[in-house]
């Protein structure tokens, strides 16, 4: 039996150009090859939608889906924008990686494996502009780096998480126990695979589900006072206000263990309990809803970055992520680890 993989290595996989591996988990088929988006092209047709209050209407199911990283590649050094070669390169690999993945029981007959590519968006596309990073500030596509105290509290957690990985579910990230993902942010990022959002409006609030891994935020309208500092849910502490036909969204009280569990990667790479996110929401016409995000902790960052990308109309409804705390997955992770650990403590037992 192969050694498992720190989980961080392999999220850090889904926001590069590289697939990630995600372990295996009891998940619903994301959206099926029909529940085609709406051509970005043709949003600029027609007035936006509103609701009687006046402010634009961004009800309904979204996809966020790209092939583009979080971050810029190395290989974009010095550019933000992709030629249309490049653009071709990029989503024509999508499409190959994602239907490698049903050659894997062929091609390695002894591994576990992955979810075919059944379970997962039948393409991944660039953006409308071919931006080669959804981080548009600073201008290099990156995150910006840690004061040289947070950097250091950062690699002593990795390796922590190294050491004690699989030593209990407790040692496990949110994502494996199917508590948060980077989906369901805030920022809210694309994964590797169900990318798809429902949103419900009303006067005072605005309600974001998540397909991945079924997390539902609340975001309260019209007030400026956050929770205590002392109560951080699980996606933070939400309030939103109108700046026209944009809305703002400022959450601060991110829960700790989703900012520990989740800091080697992603937008919470070492941030301190004082991040905040702002995230602002635009519908630029019937079929895009354009999303941009600010994330600033003056206490662990360096500087402030922002990001944006466009979420997408679809035709068809989200579906059921069956991944809960507890899953089948965790139990044979965890007895998977004690069984290599009695194999190691024999071995070292026939050697004396």
């Amino acid at each position: 039996m192969k050694p498992q993989l720190p989980f961080l290595a392999l999220i850090t996989a889904a926001i590069s150009l590289v697939p990630m591996r995600l372990l295996a988990q009891g998940a619903a088929p994301a959206a099926k090859p029909t529940a085609k988006l709406v051509s970005v092209a043709k949003s600029a047709q027609g007035a936006v939608p509103r609701l009687p209050d006046g402010h634009p209407d961004l009800g309904g199911f979204w996809s966020n889906n790209t092939a583009i990283p979080l971050e810029r590649p190395p290989a974009f050094a010095g550019r933000e924008f992709l030629t249309d070669e490049e653009a071709k390169t990029v989503q024509q690999g999508s499409r190959d990686r994602t239907l490698a993945a049903d050659r894997q029981a062929v091609e390695k007959p002894n591994e576990v494996g992955d979810y075919n590519a059944a379970f997962k968006e039948d393409a991944k596309w660039v953006m409308a502009n071919k931006r080669n990073s959804i981080i548009t500030d600073p201008k290099d596509g990156r995150i910006p780096p840690l004061t040289p105290e947070a950097q250091k509290k950062l690699e002593a957690a990795q390796e922590l998480h190294k050491l004690h990985y699989l030593n209990g579910p407790e040692d496990m990230t949110t994502f494996e126990r199917c508590i948060t993902t980077i989906n369901s942010g805030p920022p809210m990022l694309p994964n590797a695979y169900n990318n798809n959002y429902q949103i419900v409006q009303t006067h005072d609030h605005v309600m974001i589900m998540t397909e991945m891994v079924h997390d539902t935020r609340v975001i309260k309208l019209g007030t400026t006072q956050h929770l205590p500092s002392q109560v951080r849910p699980w996606f933070g502490d939400s309030i939103g206000h109108w700046e026209g036909d944009t809305l703002v969204v400022e959450t601060t009280n991110i829960n700790p263990l989703q900012m520990s569990q989740m800091s080697g990667f992603g937008p919470y790479r070492g941030a301190s309990d004082k991040i905040k996110v702002t995230e602002r929401f635009t519908r630029t016409g019937p079929d895009v809803l354009n999303y941009k995000f600010t994330v600033e902790d003056p206490e662990n960052m360096t500087a402030s970055y922002t990001g944006e990308l466009p979420f997408n109309r679809m035709n068809e409804p989200i579906y059921e992520y069956a991944c809960a705390e507890g899953n089948y997955a965790l139990p044979g992770m965890l007895a998977g680890a004690r069984e290599q650990e009695r194999t190691a403590q024999q071995t070292e037992q026939k050697k004396k």
